[in-house]
């Protein structure tokens, strides 16, 4: 029987150290996290799918130590397999599994290689993304690819949306190619590097809005953070305006010198700098959910956006 070593976390680690178990993959250890207090948990837990199967696990603060690479080692894997675990495996851990230690990976490689590989998908419009199965290296994202499954962005998807059928799309190509790699058939394809693109970590305050960047770009950095993300925002005089799902109208107007938020019956519309027409379909202000006459009552409309 094959054995693996798993390092998982959140949906994609769920649903792909499932598709090993149903492939019959022993998996005599999972290394995962421990859900961080101060952050917003919205999805399922490697550790409770670990004690539905019987799987011992453990949440070290860093995978990389001696203690833990000696056990590892003891446990005499044929692969190691990563799945949305966060933190980069080092090459002694990677040497241990004889054949090979792979990586399931939110994007299209080589493209959005890095950190939150959705968001910056969704953020710069893109109408495809996918899952890739990666051998590792290193260096974060750049092994061969042996797996890819395409899945499309709608215009109005958020991120959220893009993610769970990122997930469906891991678990599609891990149960797809699994029986190759088990038989060492399966083919591996090197990444053109040049080809691709490299992101960072986002922070919530990278999901301020510039209310001068054309409607199209406000409402892809909405799609791109809104919840459970932390949320595009503005300050303005009545309080901290958050944006938590928009819709760019069909309708074009002239451009503006200065975008302006405006109210038409029961909705908020920004006729933004471009000329193209916002529609502000869910809206916060600091904090509390509320509907477009409440926030015309707290906020004196059409209000010049800077």
């Amino acid at each position: 029987m094959t054995r693996a070593v798993v390092f998982a976390y959140h949906d994609v680690g769920v649903r792909c150290l499932s598709v090993l178990v149903g492939h019959g993959v022993e998996v005599p250890l999972v290394v995962t996290h421990l859900d961080d207090p101060g952050e917003n948990v919205w999805f399922e837990s490697v550790a409770q799918r670990c004690d539905d199967f019987g799987i011992p696990w453990i949440a070290p603060d860093d995978p990389n130590t001696p203690e833990l690479l000696e056990r590892v080692r003891a446990l005499a894997p044929d692969f190691l397999f990563s799945f949305y675990y966060r933190r980069m495996l080092g090459a002694p851990l990677l040497d241990v599994a004889p054949r090979g230690a792979l990586n399931m990976h939110g994007s299209l490689l080589p493209r959005y290689r890095g950190r939150a590989p959705v968001n910056w998908a969704v953020l710069h419009g893109e109408r495809e993304t996918g899952a890739s199965l990666h051998y590792m290296t290193p260096k974060p994202d750049q092994g061969d690819v042996v797996a890819r499954q395409r899945v499309p962005i709608m215009p109005d998807d958020t991120a959220l949306d893009v993610f769970r059928k990122v997930t469906c799309a891991a678990e599609l190509a891990l149960d797809g190619v699994l029986p190759a790699l088990l038989a060492g058939s399966a083919a591996r394809t090197p990444q053109r590097l040049a080809e691709g693109s490299y992101f960072g970590g986002r922070k919530p305050e990278d999901g301020r809005i510039d209310w001068g960047a054309a409607g199209r770009r406000i409402h892809d950095l909405v799609r791109a953070v809104a919840p459970p993300y932390p949320g595009a925002f503005a300050d303005l005089p009545a309080g901290r305006l958050q944006v938590l799902r928009s819709h760019v109208e069909t309708i074009q107007k002239p451009r503006h010198a200065r975008p302006t938020l405006r109210i038409d019956g029961e909705r908020l519309y920004v006729d933004c700098a471009d000329g193209q027409v916002l529609r502000l379909i869910s809206i916060a202000l600091d904090g509390e959910v509320m509907g477009a006459t409440e926030f015309a009552r707290r906020q004196a409309l059409p209000l010049a956006l800077a």
